[in-house]
């Protein structure tokens, strides 16, 4: 790739910065330059960035000495425990496959024990929380109802009665308190209304995983690439793990013309781009002129540089309360996400109706209409009573 180097890393802190070397190289013999490494601090970054599982092997292989000895003890207590959760996930995971083909609900895993091993061939080199599933609109009841027959419970309500939650909101979580696992249930890969690939269609290139049990299925290599660049987009790519995870899908064999055409249908060329350049910074991966000519430009350049903010302190985008100045950044960031059509969509969004605007005015359901005319008031009173109060 041309013009290399183009990120500015030097605000990263030193720790991050052996850990980026550790994923670049699989011997890395250079350590004089890490001289005043913060173990703690080394362990902490690399929990945070969800990437102890692949760090571990190659701490392994580090001489004798350099490594201290408690650092090397807890990460294999981390990737020992990985392991055995990522086991437990997939067990649950052919459970609740099996359990929705045999209700006749088509289901495609987003993320988890699918994931891992598509990527890096093994289960335990990759974390995950939970289980991510994608299932159709019109399903959604009939999965609720088969996850609470199974001991889940639902873990909020998400307000219907104004019909925005179909795009303002993607997913709704199930936990299971005696087994401890979250499965979130996706009807969307992204919150709107930004255009995506409807199920129908991904369903269609959908791959079987090679994890041996019941057939289970996740989406294609390309269209792989279009949700980690979205969902990683979307928070910064604040963990490494994200990207890493571009890094080894850049692996498989992909066909860079069909990710172009689904890129710019959707609006995330530059999204694909950002990522792109990244992975190829952060990890010295060689992009070939294809990849190149399709993706890279100024705009995903610009993208790629705004997002090293979130790795220079360990920045979670869903933790509350964030400090002011990242509130502010994030905002801003987000809006630089979007192509001119999704600026447009989310700026008409704006104009309807939240359920907000009922707890503020509570009308008839018969007189729900007038929402609409009426949310820019609702808003600015919502607005002055927040100023006063404050």
């Amino acid at each position: 790739m041309e013009n290399r180097h183009q990120l500015d890393l030097r605000n990263i802190p030193e720790e991050l910065q052996l850990m980026i070397e550790l994923l670049r190289n699989n011997h890395l013999e250079e350590w004089e330059t890490f001289t005043d490494i913060n173990w703690e601090t080394f362990i902490d970054l690399a929990i945070h960035h969800r990437i102890y599982p692949v760090l571990y092997p190659k701490l392994k292989k580090v001489k004798e000495g350099i490594v201290p000895p408690f650092v090397l003890e807890r990460f294999s207590w981390l990737y020992r425990r990985n392991t055995m959760k990522m086991l437990f996930l997939g067990s649950e995971m052919q459970k609740i496959s099996k359990l929705f083909s045999d209700n006749h609900i088509r289901l495609l895993f987003l993320k988890g024990p699918v994931l891992a091993q598509a990527l890096y061939g093994d289960i335990s080199l990759r974390t995950s929380r939970d289980l991510d599933v994608l299932i159709p609109i019109e399903k959604l009841d009939e999965a609720e109802h088969l996850l609470l027959a199974q001991g889940y419970e639902k873990e909020y309500e998400i307000n219907k009665e104004l019909n925005e939650w179909k795009w303002r909101h993607r997913h709704v979580n199930y936990y299971h308190p005696q087994k401890k696992i979250t499965i979130e249930i996706h009807w969307r890969l992204n919150t709107g209304p930004a255009k995506e690939p409807n199920f129908n269609e991904l369903w269609e290139r959908r791959k079987q995983s090679t994890i041996p049990g019941n057939e289970v299925y996740m989406l294609s290599n390309e269209d792989l690439y279009l949700y980690l660049n979205m969902h990683g987009a979307q928070h910064g790519w604040s963990r490494l793990r994200w990207l890493f995870d571009i890094h080894q899908l850049m692996e498989k064999e992909l066909n860079w013309n069909r990710i172009y055409n689904r890129l710019k249908r959707f609006g995330y060329l530059q999204v694909g781009g950002q990522g792109m350049i990244l992975v190829s910074e952060l990890f010295n991966r060689k992009l070939s002129n294809e990849m190149q000519q399709y993706l890279v430009n100024s705009r995903s350049k610009r993208l790629a540089a705004k997002s090293i903010f979130y790795l220079e302190s360990m920045i979670n985008i869903y933790t509350l309360p964030l400090p002011e100045n990242v509130v502010k950044y994030h905002k801003k960031y987000l809006t630089g996400l979007m192509s001119t059509e999704q600026r447009i969509l989310f700026t008409l969004s704006l104009l309807y109706p939240y359920p907000d605007d009922m707890k503020t005015l509570p009308l008839p359901k018969t007189l729900h209409f007038l929402y609409f005319p009426l949310r820019p008031f609702l808003w600015v009173w919502r607005k002055r009573k927040k100023h006063v109060l404050s």
